[in-house]
């Protein structure tokens, strides 16, 4: 004989939408003592007011209504997406924590090191650029100090030869000059030579023409005769006086001729000895100049090579700097992957864990079925089974809904002779008890069934049967309230002989 039972349904929960609600307006003034008074209307205001309507306006008014309801729609929905995405975000967060629970550390150790050696030998090459940096920096400073040095040379040289040529300009019109005076005073020579050969001439003829009219004048003398004269000797002294001026003459002409030309022998000489110190300074000066060029061409060689250099390593570092952020993003767009990777099997898993708890619950479900069966069919033999109401208990059940006549589901434990489990959804809380065995709550107004050591389904409008011991509680919930029912407890008596009514 099964007990009376008692159910009870626990807390239910549920999530509803939004409730619209409006202000009422003001209420009827109260009646005054002195009972209803005349009201009196001004005519004025019943004479319809003559307004035209811009369509305009209304066109305008129209889209913004539609605009609003659109704005309404998509703020609902973004409101529903954030939702969506908090649950998501629950989930996502317990997932995470699960796997890291389970031993997903174990991975994320085993590919951290990989990362960090690949990221390590990044930032080592990344140093080692760096490091060459500062002594190419060195060395392009150093190759242009040099460059700048024999730069100044170059300058200086070219100095140099500006003053060498200036020099050169300034012996080449002395030598010049001293040419042409070699050559005014050879002009000299020549005429006084000339001078001298013409007088030479003049006085040899002058001489064999005063030796001609000698020859030739007869002189009538009277003669004295105390006197004797020696004309031989008179013409002996004029020719000897003659001859010692032409000698004079001569000596002096040639020895004024062999002083000049003593003299412009030297100024030549000493001229041609500067003008070929001169020669030999400018060919060296050209050779100087000739050995700085190259030099210089050298030099620029060497700062184009270099500078070639410099260029060809920054643009392997800028490659291997690419390189590395294009290696970088390679491992990010993997890791990236690999937590989307992580993240479905971390949904995988949790479906595979919703299934598995799914199972559980419906494997516990007919083992306690089969058990509460076994247990009944072992309790009552095998005659005929008589029920009967015996009394009456009642139970409560609460459905949990939001506010604005939001539905709301219930969750519910109900125990009849024995422990139990409940389970409610639908508009109202449900609940069952479990005598030795599992009873469903269904949807509907709330309502649940306990059967004694078996299983059974109910709906309707909150009522509860009890079998064998079980109990019953049911409830309907309406927005945050709680709903009661009422449950009875009924009691199957077995017989062999007689009974009220026998179920076969």
């Amino acid at each position: 004989m099964g007990g009376p039972g008692f159910g009870m349904g626990g807390p239910g929960f549920g999530y509803g939408g939004p409730g619209f609600g409006g202000r009422g307006g003001p209420g009827f003034p109260i009646c005054p003592p002195g009972g209803i008074h005349e009201v009196t209307v001004n005519q004025n205001l019943l004479t319809p007011l003559k307004l035209e309507i811009d369509p305009e306006i209304q066109r305008v008014r129209s889209q913004e209504r539609e605009q609003i309801k659109t704005l309404n729609n998509k703020f609902a929905s973004f409101i529903d997406k954030v939702r969506f995405l908090e649950q998501q975000n629950k989930v996502l967060e317990t997932k995470w924590t699960l796997l890291q629970e389970q031993g997903q550390t174990v991975t994320r150790k085993s590919l951290d090191p990989l990362f960090e050696a690949y990221i390590n030998n990044l930032r080592r090459q990344l140093d080692s650029l760096l490091g060459d940096r500062p002594r190419l920096d060195s060395e392009l400073r150093n190759m242009q100090d040099l460059v700048e040095d024999f730069k100044n040379k170059y300058e200086d040289e070219i100095n140099r030869r500006t003053v060498a040529e200036n020099d050169f300009v300034v012996l080449k019109k002395d030598v010049d000059n001293a040419y042409m005076n070699k050559v005014e005073l050879q002009a000299k020579a020549d005429s006084l030579a000339d001078e001298i050969n013409f007088l030479r001439a003049l006085y040899e003829a002058e001489l064999s023409q005063v030796h001609q009219q000698v020859s030739d004048t007869s002189v009538i003398l009277s003669m004295d005769n105390n006197r004797s004269l020696n004309l031989d000797s008179i013409i002996s002294d004029v020719k000897a006086q003659y001859e010692d001026i032409a000698n004079r003459s001569r000596a002096e002409a040639e020895s004024w001729y062999q002083s000049k030309y003593e003299e412009l022998q030297i100024s030549a000489g000493r001229h041609g000895d500067d003008l070929r110190s001169t020669k030999m300074e400018i060919t060296e000066i050209n050779r100087m100049i000739q050995r700085l060029r190259n030099e210089i061409d050298n030099v620029k060689k060497q700062c184009a090579t270099l500078q070639a250099a410099i260029a060809e390593a920054e643009e392997r570092g800028e490659m291997a700097l690419k390189d590395a952020r294009a290696k970088l993003a390679d491992l990010e767009d993997a890791l990236q992957k690999a937590k989307a990777d992580l993240a479905r099997q971390l949904r995988e898993y949790q479906e595979l864990m919703n299934v598995k708890l799914a199972l559980d619950i419906e494997i516990a479900t007919y083992r306690k079925l089969l058990e509460g069966e076994e247990s009944r069919l072992a309790g009552e033999g095998v005659g005929a089974v008589s029920v009967s109401v015996v009394s009456s208990s009642t139970g409560m059940g609460y459905g949990g809904g939001s506010l604005g006549g939001g539905l709301g589901g219930g969750l519910g434990l109900g125990g009849g002779g024995g422990g139990g489990a409940g389970y409610g959804m639908g508009g109202g809380g449900s609940s069952y008890g479990m005598g030795g065995g599992f009873g469903m709550g269904g949807m509907g107004g709330g309502s649940a069934i306990s059967v004694g050591g078996g299983g059974g389904y109910g709906s309707g409008g909150g009522m509860g049967l009890s079998m064998g011991g079980g109990s019953f509680s049911g409830g309907s919930g309406r927005g945050l309230s709680s709903g009661g029912g009422s449950s009875s407890s009924m009691k199957i008596v077995s017989k062999t002989t007689t009974s009220k009514k026998t179920i076969r």
